[in-house]
């Protein structure tokens, strides 16, 4: 198997295949060997389609040796998260309620992969209905991030950032509704996309809830904007997508001159001196690059969290509710609690909580006018267990305990601002392996100041993954 091949960009393959240096066909073989070196230990993956991938990457050789590639994704494996669906094909969503179900439709988001020759030879491990900021459930066990297999990936998109640190993807899909793309992103070192509410398309019913986005997870920022540039867009099935299609560039300009605020925790959360210091190394990077950084205080409260929370427990919890009579025995602890207090929140706590959104901008909405961004944390402690119930178990940042559901990470505050976009970057290690991560939060709508900032970022520090070194030491080969 030829690591380097599993580690290989998407830009970079694709430009070999159509130059005819680079085959489909080998890039699937060692990346799927890769998948299989992996698999038992680390648990990316629950379906997989090897053979399938196999044939399709043959086909897509093919079209490159008469120069009709299908589209941007032609010939690359793509992970994609066990909850959207291909119909046709398992989507277990993590759940043992769900083992035995075959999708009959295939989501928005999935068309547009495989339309654009995108090949999906696996789905990538999530808890159980993605209801948690780690990644384990009881059909498909514990996945492990590949930095230190004792602590968790992250969740709850966490098998895609597992497959993107250790080679088995190329690129992979991630789903955030209270930062299930970016806690992963950060705990596997890589980078990951929430977009605006209404630039991807989701399926119903929470294409209609304003904190849940889709989007892309990779190893470098310009193969998350080729994923994004695939999925986004109106779609006729999804009522919430955003006319026109936006179409972002793979070059910006410099950000030299830029304003750039800091919040070292959005003014609430207890944040590992680690991780601090790291954010405050990679402003560092942000200075060097001629853009000026002023910490800012935006005013807001534990209280708001807590809003969050009981939006997340209402809508979220409220759509999972009904299996419990008939299903409760076969849930996780974490998800039947979810579901617990779904049922028990009332439609007045919820009309609270919008309220809350609504106060929370007052401040960030004048900022981010007189700033080009946003930057903060991304997770706020990297010391949680791979096995973590957030059901049973605490989380402590320095001394103090903090939500055990999405109070170690600072990534819910931008569901709550759904308009935002919001890009998580790797900002460096702590010192247990596991990595750490910034994000860079945009005006709303404004999708490419944030890939502008993360661009620069990545290209000052020479990118990821690119050596032996770079790459986690648990399965070098």
């Amino acid at each position: 198997m030829d690591l380097d091949l599993c580690y290989i960009s998407a830009d970079e393959a694709v430009a070999r295949f159509a130059d005819k240096t680079l085959s489909p066909v080998d890039l699937m073989a060692a990346t799927i060997a890769r998948a299989e070196e992996v698999q038992d230990h680390l648990k990316p993956f629950t379906f997989t389609h090897y053979d399938e991938a196999m044939d399709a990457a043959k086909a897509a050789e093919a079209r490159y040796a008469k120069g009709t590639p299908m589209g941007p994704l032609d010939g690359l494996p793509i992970g994609v998260k066990d909850e959207n669906m291909i119909a046709g094909k398992p989507t277990s969503n993590g759940s043992l309620i769900l083992k035995d179900f075959i999708a009959d439709t295939t989501s928005v988001n999935n068309e547009r992969i495989l339309a654009a020759g995108g090949i999906v030879h696996a789905r990538t491990a999530t808890p159980e209905f993605s209801c948690a900021g780690y990644t384990w459930s009881d059909m498909w066990g514990i996945t492990r991030n590949p930095w230190n297999p004792d602590l968790t990936p992250g969740g709850s998109s966490g098998g895609s950032g597992v497959s993107l640190a250790v080679g088995s993807s190329t690129i992979c899909t991630g789903s955030d509704i209270g930062g299930s793309i970016r806690i992963p992103s950060s705990a596997c070192g890589v980078v990951g996309f929430k977009p605006p509410y209404g630039r991807n398309p989701d399926d119903p019913p929470f294409n209609l809830d304003f904190y849940s986005h889709t989007g892309p997870m990779a190893r470098t920022v310009r193969d998350a904007i080729r994923l994004q540039n695939v999925m986004c867009g109106p779609s006729p099935r999804d009522i919430a997508t955003l006319r026109p299609k936006l179409v972002l560039p793979t070059d910006y300009a410099p950000i030299k001159g830029w304003k750039i605020a800091y919040s070292p925790d959005l003014s609430f959360f207890e944040v590992d001196p680690e991780v601090r210091r790291n954010t405050e190394a990679a402003l560092d990077v942000f200075r060097d690059l001629g853009a000026t950084v002023e910490e800012v205080d935006l005013g807001w409260r534990e209280d708001m969290l807590d809003a969050a929370m009981v939006y997340l427990d209402h809508v979220f919890g409220g759509a999972l509710a009904p299996m419990l009579p008939e299903h409760g025995d076969k849930m996780t602890g974490y998800c039947r609690s979810l579901c617990e207090k779904g049922s028990a929140h009332t439609a007045e706590e919820y009309v609270a909580s919008l309220e809350v959104a609504a106060e929370m901008y007052q401040t960030l909405g004048p900022i981010l006018e007189q700033y080009n961004v946003l930057v903060c944390p991304t997770n706020a402690t990297t010391d949680v267990p791979a096995d973590f119930d957030q059901s049973t178990d605490k989380v402590t940042i320095n001394g103090r305990d903090v939500n055990p559901f999405l109070g170690w990470v600072m990534t819910t505050p931008f569901n709550t601002l759904s308009r935002c976009p919001v890009i998580s970057v790797p900002s460096g290690f702590s010192s247990n392996g596991v990595p750490t991560g910034l994000q860079i939060v945009g005006r709303t709508y404004c999708d490419g100041d944030v890939f502008q900032a993360a661009l620069a970022y990545e290209t000052a520090l020479g990118g990821w993954f690119g050596s032996t070194a770079s790459r986690p030491l648990l399965h070098r080969s």
